[in-house]
C-alpha cells in the first residue's frame, strides 16, 4: 500500500457497542501487561470479544498485580501457554524486546493465527516481524493504537483509553487481507478510529506528531529544572509548564527505543523545528514585532482549527 494512496483517509468511527463485537476470538494473549496492554485487557473482557483473554507478563510480581486489577482472565509467565490456541496476539513489549519475543514464541504459534502489535514505530517493527510470523504459517499486521499516559504499569490501566482515539493500521502488499480486515475490526470493536497507512508513512507523521513533542518536552523539563538556575526556579514553573512537559515522565525505555529505531525521521523533524526556532530567535533579536506576532497567530490558529475536530480523549 502506497503511502500517497493514504495520507488523506479519513478516520473511521469505532465500534462502540459491546453487545455487537464484529470479531469473536477464541483467544487473545496480550504478550506484556502494563497500561497498554491491561487497557486492552480490560476492553476485550467488557466487550466480551474473546472466550479467553491470557496475559503474559516477565515478573512473578505482574501475576497478582493482573490478578488484582482484573485485566485478564489468566497471566502466566511462560510464553508458549500463553500464547499456545490463541487466534490473535498482541505485542504490549518495548520496541527493542519485540523481535526476541516473537522468535521465542514461535515454536507455540499455530497456523493462521493473527499477531498485531500497540509500538509506537512501524517500519522496522513490520519489516523485522512479518517474515518471522510467516514461518509459522501466520500472519502479522503492524497496528499503533494512538493512546497513552506519562503513567505506566497495569495499576492505570482503563477500559476506556481506546474510546475514538486514531487506531493505525499499516499493511504492506505481502499482508494477508483477510487478518488487515479482522484486525481493523478489533480496534473498532475496543472503540478505535481506524486508519490505514504504509509503515513508512505512519513513522513519518508520528516523527512530527508524537515523537518530536515528547523530546521537546523533555528539554524542557531539563533546561527549565536544571540545578543550574537559581533555586528559586521550580517555584515559578506553573501549570502551563506542568502540561507542557506532561509527557516527559514516560518510561525513558521505550521512549529511548522509540527515538532510536525512528531516529532518521525524528532527525528530520528536530531540524526543521530547529530551524523554525531559529527564525522566531532571530526575529526577536531584530524586535521584530509583525514576524512575532504572525509566529503566535498562526500557532493559535492551527490549534484551535485542530482542537475543533479533535475527537480523542486520549492523554497521548
Amino acid at each position: 500500500m502506497e503511502a500517497s494512496e493514504n495520507a488523506n483517509l479519513p478516520l473511521e468511527t469505532g465500534n462502540l457497542n459491546p453487545e455487537t463485537p464484529a470479531v469473536r476470538w477464541k483467544k487473545i494473549t496480550i504478550v506484556g501487561v502494563g497500561l497498554l496492554g491491561g487497557s486492552l485487557g480490560l476492553a476485550i473482557k467488557k466487550r466480551r470479544l474473546a472466550g479467553t483473554v491470557v496475559g503474559f507478563v516477565r515478573r512473578a510480581a505482574s501475576l497478582s498485580e493482573c490478578r488484582e486489577a482484573g485485566v485478564v482472565d489468566a497471566a502466566t509467565q511462560d510464553l508458549h501457554a500463553a500464547v499456545a490456541g490463541a487466534d490473535l496476539i498482541i505485542l504490549c513489549t518495548p520496541l527493542g524486546r519485540m523481535r526476541s519475543r516473537v522468535r521465542e514464541l514461535l515454536p507455540a504459534l499455530q497456523a493462521g493465527a493473527i499477531v498485531t502489535d500497540v509500538g509506537s514505530v512501524k517500519a522496522s517493527v513490520v519489516r523485522e516481524l512479518e517474515s518471522l510470523v510467516a514461518r509459522a504459517g501466520a500472519h502479522f499486521v503492524g497496528s499503533h493504537p494512538m493512546a497513552g499516559a506519562e503513567k505506566t504499569g497495569v495499576a492505570s490501566a482503563r477500559a476506556d483509553l481506546f474510546v475514538n482515539a486514531a487506531c493505525v493500521v499499516t499493511p504492506t502488499r505481502k499482508s494477508n487481507q483477510d487478518a488487515v480486515r479482522r484486525v481493523e475490526e478489533f480496534w473498532r470493536a475496543v472503540g478505535g478510529r481506524v486508519l490505514r497507512v504504509s509503515p513508512e508513512l505512519h513513522d513519518e507523521l508520528v516523527s512530527r506528531s508524537s515523537h518530536l513533542p515528547h523530546v521537546v518536552a523533555c528539554e524542557l523539563a531539563n533546561y527549565v529544572l536544571s540545578s543550574a538556575h537559581p533555586k528559586q526556579q521550580p517555584a515559578l514553573c506553573a501549570n502551563g509548564f506542568r502540561d507542557t512537559t506532561r509527557i516527559a515522565s514516560g518510561s525513558p525505555e521505550m521512549w529511548r527505543d522509540i527515538a532510536l529505531a525512528n531516529r532518521r525521521n525524528l532527525g528530520k523533524s528536530l531540524d526543521a523545528f530547529i530551524a523554525d526556532l531559529r527564525k522566531f530567535r532571530r526575529a526577536l533579536g531584530k524586535a521584530d514585532a509583525k514576524t512575532v506576532t504572525k509566529f503566535l497567530e498562526t500557532a493559535k490558529q492551527r490549534r484551535d482549527n485542530w482542537c475543533a475536530g479533535c475527537a480523542s480523549p486520549s492523554q497521548e
